[in-house]
């Protein structure tokens, strides 16, 4: 089934670390067990055009101005609304996106110490209108975080602590301006206690 005319534009964000990613998926499968039309995806990588991207902006080794870094992002943004989540929302279904326009606030904006209300107008025009309906935060320590990313790190994950300090203050700021579409959730907690609570969000939100 279907959620109705229009499908909700469900956003998931949060430091790196913070196990949003799994959460999603986690997610998915509770809407696939309501038989409820979802789709998920993610930013940047959402679309073909967009894996591209992804491996630039994740994994080229020169180095990157900031503007350029925003940029890219956006132009990913541009071509997963047009070509994705637009269609998946008009279709009525409910789309899960991992990552979003607050991603680009908090790393770029925050993190990179770039002009806030630019980020916002450039968003803006990259996502021609379409806003998430709800917007969930995983908020976490960050030398929890960073203790869980484990492995090769990307460009962005291997920026020091005190940027990702600043991603998480970030994230923070976006949610106390905008409580209703935004809400924090405690991901210093167990996988299924975050999943609990994540789920309690979904339903109130959805009046199910």
């Amino acid at each position: 089934m279907t959620c109705g005319k229009r499908g909700y534009f469900i956003t998931f964000e949060g430091a790196d670390g913070c196990g949003k990613t799994t959460q999603i998926g986690l997610v998915q499968e509770y809407f696939n067990k309501k038989n409820i039309e979802t789709i998920t995806t993610r930013e940047p990588g959402g679309s073909e055009l967009g894996v591209h991207l992804r491996k630039i902006l994740l994994h080229y080794d020169k180095p990157v101005s900031n503007v350029a870094e925003t940029f890219l992002y956006l132009a990913d943004r541009a071509q997963h609304i047009e070509y994705k989540i637009k269609p998946a929302l008009q279709d009525g279904k409910i789309v899960l996106c991992d990552r979003h326009t607050d991603s680009t606030l908090a790393y770029q904006g925050y993190g990179r110490n770039q002009d806030l209300e630019k980020i916002k107008y450039l968003n803006s025009i990259a996502t021609m209108g379409i806003l998430p309906d709800l917007t969930i935060v995983f908020d976490i320590e960050t030398e929890i975080a960073q203790k869980r990313l484990n492995g090769e790190k990307d460009r962005l994950e291997a920026e020091g602590i005190e940027f990702h300090k600043k991603l998480r203050q970030g994230y923070l700021d976006i949610a106390k301006k905008e409580p209703k579409r935004v809400k924090i959730i405690n991901a210093n907690q167990s996988i299924d206690n975050v999943l609990a609570d994540t789920i309690k969000v979904i339903e109130e939100f959805l009046n199910v």
